[in-house]
């Protein structure tokens, strides 16, 4: 009856002021396409305003809203956007502010809610999360490995005879970040929803014992031999030869094309850390334009878009991973979302400043350089590393 309340309620408010919405999307998968115009469809049947749904290039997004949306020329919304590219939208003044019009954040995920606060500020309604985590084959390793110790056990009983316990592209920073911050390592320090570029914590004795955990696995643990890349643990994990697979919810149709009977949980706590792993959350979102001339319709669709019925009918289309609580709790039985969304929970969202293009390269040269040859000078490799990213940022 509330719903259908709603709905009704939706329908004269559109009827009284019926609108016609512009909304941008990069979608180009069908399930995903279907999708979006399945909800456009719907939300003009509630309302009677109209909604045209525009193809526009992933990489094209960014400049041309950006470059249009002052002009007057660009969508009322895009669906979706990486939080990511939060910072400089929001820095432009091109996105609507969202705090005003959400009465109650309670059914999203905090972390994805984090993901698309700039400066303290909410812009965007999440939609989809992805995060890394422990994949592992229960014929190989038949319950969950949990600690560290289930884990180090496993891996080493796996390992020899041309089977591998654990592989993962230990040099590729992304992935490693929630060893990071177990250790207590960090990008750009928080202070409340705001990142500060002038507090990095790349440098600091947490981050240089994730770097000498990361060497262990290859130099001590003999997990992880030289040159392995993402790709030949994928092959090796969906051939059956590896136990544990360190990757995110974009290998799992893989997986499961390969008949392996799989679990997925958070990767366990490393040895001798003070805090839980905590990997990079990505977050995809909806954002509203601030030069909409019809924001209440473009913030009502938004809503409607990442509502938890909405999301559950998105994990149908496309298999990703709800930002809604709810939607999570009806899919607890979906394996990849429950493994998954227990890692999104856990996470930290990838900073969302265009600082951010500074720190990769530099970071990911100090990694690369940390696990060529057993016990590296981390901490100097660091401090190099976090000089030329302030350098950067200055620039």
């Amino acid at each position: 009856m509330k719903t259908a309340v709603t709905l009704l309620s939706l329908t004269l408010l559109g009827s009284a002021h019926a609108a016609t919405l512009t909304l941008w999307t990069s979608f180009e998968a069908a399930g995903e396409l279907a999708w979006i115009k399945a909800q456009a469809t719907a939300f003009e049947k509630a309302t009677g305003n109209k909604v045209n749904v525009v193809s526009v290039p992933f990489a094209q997004t960014q400049d041309k809203f950006i470059q249009s949306a002052p002009k007057g020329q660009g969508p009322d919304l895009i669906a979706t956007e990486p939080h990511d590219r939060l910072g400089r939208y929001a820095a432009s003044g091109v996105i609507e502010p969202m705090d005003r019009y959400i009465t109650s954040k309670a059914d999203y995920d905090k972390t994805a809610l984090s993901a698309f606060t700039y400066q303290g500020k909410l812009f965007g309604l999440p939609l989809n999360a992805e995060a890394v985590a422990l994949v592992y084959n229960k014929k190989l390793v038949p319950s969950a490995p949990t600690t560290w110790d289930a884990f180090l056990k496993a891996a080493q009983a796996n390992t020899g005879n041309g089977k591998f316990g654990y592989l993962s592209d230990i040099a590729e920073p992304y992935k490693s970040y929630g060893f990071v911050s177990a250790y207590g390592g960090y990008v750009f320090k928080n202070n409340g929803g705001t990142l500060d570029t002038g507090d990095i914590g790349l440098d600091n004795a947490g981050t240089a014992r994730a770097l000498g955990f990361l060497n262990d696995l290859r130099y001590k643990y003999n997990l992880v031999a030289e040159g392995v890349s993402q790709d030949a643990a994928k092959s090796a994990f969906v051939d059956g030869r590896l136990a544990m697979f360190y990757t995110g919810p974009w290998d799992m149709g893989d997986i499961k094309k390969a008949g392996i009977d799989y679990g997925i949980v958070p990767f366990p706590t490393p040895p001798g850390a003070t805090g839980k792993w905590s990997p990079f959350v990505g977050v995809r979102g909806i954002l509203v334009s601030a030069y909409s001339k019809n924001k209440p319709a473009a913030v009502q669709l938004a809503r409607q878009l990442t509502s938890s019925a909405s999301q559950l009918s998105f994990n149908a289309a496309n298999g990703s991973i709800p930002t809604s609580l709810s939607a999570r709790a009806k899919l607890r039985t979906d394996p990849v979302v429950a493994g998954f969304g227990k890692a999104v929970a856990l996470g930290t969202p990838m900073p969302n400043i265009p600082e951010m293009g500074s720190v990769w390269g530099p970071w990911a040269a100090a990694t690369a350089q940390a696990v060529q040859k057993a016990n590296q000078p981390y901490s100097d490799l660091l401090k190099k590393a976090v000089t030329e990213i302030s350098t950067n940022i200055k620039k």
